[in-house]
C-alpha cells in the first residue's frame, strides 16, 4: 500500500469523524485546542474530538444541574478534555497506606479552640501551583509542599523545592518514580538523605531520570515526620496548628478531573482507597456554619488551569469524604 493510498485512508477517516461530530461545537473545539495547546495528527483528530464531545456534554449537563441546585460545584472541560476515563486513571495508582503502629510518630490533637478559617497561603507558607504533567508524581509535589511550609515556619523563607529530586532519588526507599510513589517513603528519603534540593537547581522534567542530587546544593532538611491519626478532627487540628499537610485522596472520578469551583462532593468517592496526593493548605465554610457547607482547601498539582487556579474546596465533615484523613503526614524540623 503506497503513501498516497494511506493518506487517502487517513483523510477519509478524518472526514467521517468530522461528519459524525456536532457542528455546533466547532468553535468551542477550536478555542479549547488553542487554550491548551493541543495538536493532533490527522488520525488522532477525529478520535480526540469524539472523546472531547462526550466530556463536553457531561460537563454541560452537570452545570445545568448545578444551576438547578442539585450539586455544589461546577465543572469545566480543562486540559483533560480529550482523555478517556482509562487514560486519566493511568495517571494515578492506588497508594499503599502505611500502618500506624508507632504512636510516637502520630500527631495527637490537643483539645482546645481552633480557628474557623485557616488559609496558609495568606501567611506565606505556600509556593505557586505546579503541574505534574503525565508523570504520576503527585506524591512528590505533595511532600515538597509540606516541607516548603515547615521551612517557611522555621526560617521565614519560602523556597520552591524539587519534586524531580524525589522522583529520581527515592527509589531505594521503595518509590517508583513516575509510576507510583508514597509520601511516607518520600519523607523517609529526605530524612535519611539529609536534604533536598530546590526547584531552581533540580528543575522538574516530568519523567524518570537518574539521581543528580548534590549535598552542597541542599536547601531543606527534616528531622523526622508525623502521621495524623485518621479522623477529620485530628486533621483539622494539624492543619490549624502545624501548617500545610500532605494527604491522599480518591481522585479517580470524572467530577474531580473536570472540577472548576465550589465545594466538591462526589457520592461515588471512596473513603478507604486513595490514589492521588495533594496538600491541605486550609479549611473553612461557606454561608452559615450550621448549614454544613464546610470544606478543606487543597492545593493540587495539575496546573493553574485546573479548578480554582489550581486549588479545590473539598467537602469537610462528611465521613472522611474521598479519604481526606486516611493518609495525612507532615515533616518535622
Amino acid at each position: 500500500m503506497g503513501p498516497a493510498v494511506l493518506l487517502a485512508i487517513l483523510c477519509l477517516r478524518v472526514t467521517e469523524a468530522t461528519q459524525s461530530s456536532d457542528p455546533s461545537l466547532d468553535s468551542e473545539w477550536q478555542e479549547w485546542k488553542i487554550k491548551y495547546d493541543k495538536n493532533y495528527s490527522l488520525e488522532e483528530e477525529g478520535q480526540k474530538r469524539a472523546v472531547w464531545e462526550e466530556n463536553m456534554k457531561l460537563v454541560k449537563q452537570h452545570n445545568i444541574e448545578y444551576d438547578q441546585g442539585k450539586n455544589n460545584f461546577t465543572m469545566q472541560v480543562n486540559a483533560f478534555g480529550d482523555m478517556t476515563d482509562e487514560e486519566y486513571r493511568k495517571m494515578m495508582t492506588d497508594i499503599p497506606v502505611q500502618n500506624l503502629r508507632k504512636k510516637r510518630n502520630i500527631h495527637q490533637p490537643i483539645v482546645g479552640h481552633l480557628p474557623k478559617f485557616v488559609d496558609w497561603r495568606r501567611r506565606g507558607y505556600v509556593t505557586s501551583v505546579k503541574n505534574q504533567g503525565i508523570c504520576n508524581s503527585c506524591w512528590a509535589f505533595s511532600v515538597a509542599g509540606a516541607i516548603e511550609g515547615q521551612m517557611f515556619r522555621k526560617t521565614g523563607r519560602l523556597v520552591s523545592l524539587s519534586p524531580q529530586n524525589l522522583v529520581d532519588c527515592s527509589r531505594p526507599e521503595g518509590n517508583y518514580g513516575c509510576h507510583m510513589g508514597s509520601t511516607f517513603l518520600a519523607l523517609k528519603y529526605v530524612w535519611k538523605n539529609g536534604g533536598l534540593e530546590a526547584e531552581s537547581t533540580y528543575p522538574y522534567e516530568g519523567r524518570d531520570g537518574y539521581c543528580r542530587y548534590l549535598p552542597e546544593r541542599s536547601v531543606a532538611r527534616v528531622t523526622g515526620f508525623s502521621f495524623v491519626s485518621r479522623t477529620e478532627e485530628a486533621l483539622m487540628h494539624a492543619v490549624a496548628t502545624i501548617g500545610p499537610i500532605s494527604v491522599g485522596i480518591d481522585a479517580s472520578h470524572k467530577s474531580f478531573k473536570f472540577y472548576k469551583e465550589g465545594i466538591y462532593y462526589e457520592p461515588k468517592c471512596s473513603s478507604n482507597t486513595i490514589n492521588h496526593s495533594v496538600l491541605v493548605v486550609g479549611y473553612g465554610y461557606e454561608g452559615r456554619e450550621s448549614e454544613g457547607r464546610k470544606y478543606w482547601l487543597i492545593k493540587n498539582s495539575h496546573g493553574k488551569q485546573w479548578g480554582m487556579n489550581g486549588y479545590m474546596k473539598l467537602a469537610r465533615g462528611w465521613n472522611n469524604h474521598c479519604g481526606i484523613a486516611k493518609y495525612a503526614i507532615y515533616p518535622r524540623m
